[in-house]
């Protein structure tokens, strides 16, 4: 399957036009901090984490060309589940995004913040090759750092290696974390809902700004950047790998 992660396009849809705010206010580099989710969460719910992606977008500006950085941070986190036909693969997946917060004269110009969840999944559904035919199901209410916010989810199908599966999608509006923004996405095979829905939520709830940068087990996907042109780089190299085949990874 495409190895484009939903959250790299994401942070890259979101923060094009940033870039050139800044570059006009004389910022040629920005970055947030990685989040993540505290361990007692992940060791209940069985979700390892497996990676803290940079997501580096670059933009020349300005009448000299400044190049202009825009730094978010992508925490994976991955859990062995079982697909019909597949067997256990690490297809359920809860990711957590941080991308810098700039206020000049009390105006936010990130627009990540004013996203609406039905405006995140569109931006997940067209930066993502592998997902479509997604409907709203439910929003419920969620605490990310002390903060209450709406968590949509959406039904969808994916291809997972190969398989067409149909998939449980809930995504989170902006919170605050520190001078960042931070969104989570959490993605499961929908048969799975019973046992997966309450986890996604342990795990959005035990969102920690502390992340622990020691407990990654491994890249699952590789690092994402953003071109000039807006375009991501694909990683067209083969692995046996489960965690390279990941709904989101």
């Amino acid at each position: 399957m495409n190895r484009r992660t939903v959250i790299a396009g994401l942070g890259a849809a979101g923060l094009a036009g940033l870039s050139g705010c800044l570059g006009l206010l004389g910022m040629d580099e920005h970055e947030s901090s990685p989040a993540g989710v505290e361990s007692e969460a992940r060791a209940e719910t069985g979700y390892e984490q497996t990676a803290i992606d940079p997501l580096e977008i670059k933009r020349d500006v300005g009448p000299t060309n400044e190049t202009v950085t825009v730094t978010n941070y992508m925490t994976k986190h991955e859990k062995q589940v079982g697909i019909e036909g597949l067997g256990e693969r690490r297809a359920a997946v809860f990711n957590v995004l941080t991308t810098p917060q700039v206020n000049i004269l009390g105006r936010e110009l990130n627009p990540v913040g004013e996203m609406s969840t039905e405006e995140l999944i569109d931006l997940v559904r067209e930066n993502y090759d592998g997902i479509s035919n997604v409907s709203h199901d439910r929003d419920t209410e969620v605490t990310i750092l002390e903060e209450s916010t709406t968590q949509a989810q959406y039904t969808a199908d994916a291809t997972f290696d190969g398989r067409d599966v149909e998939v449980d999608v809930h995504i989170t509006e902006a919170v605050e974390a520190g001078d960042d923004l931070l969104v989570t996405i959490g993605v499961y095979p929908k048969r799975l809902r019973s046992q997966e829905r309450p986890n996604i939520t342990t795990l959005a709830e035990a969102v920690t700004t502390d992340v622990d940068e020691d407990a990654s087990s491994g890249d699952s996907g590789g690092n994402e950047s953003d071109s000039d042109d807006g375009s991501q780089s694909d990683d067209n190299e083969s692995s046996d790998n489960e965690s390279d085949d990941g709904i989101l990874g």
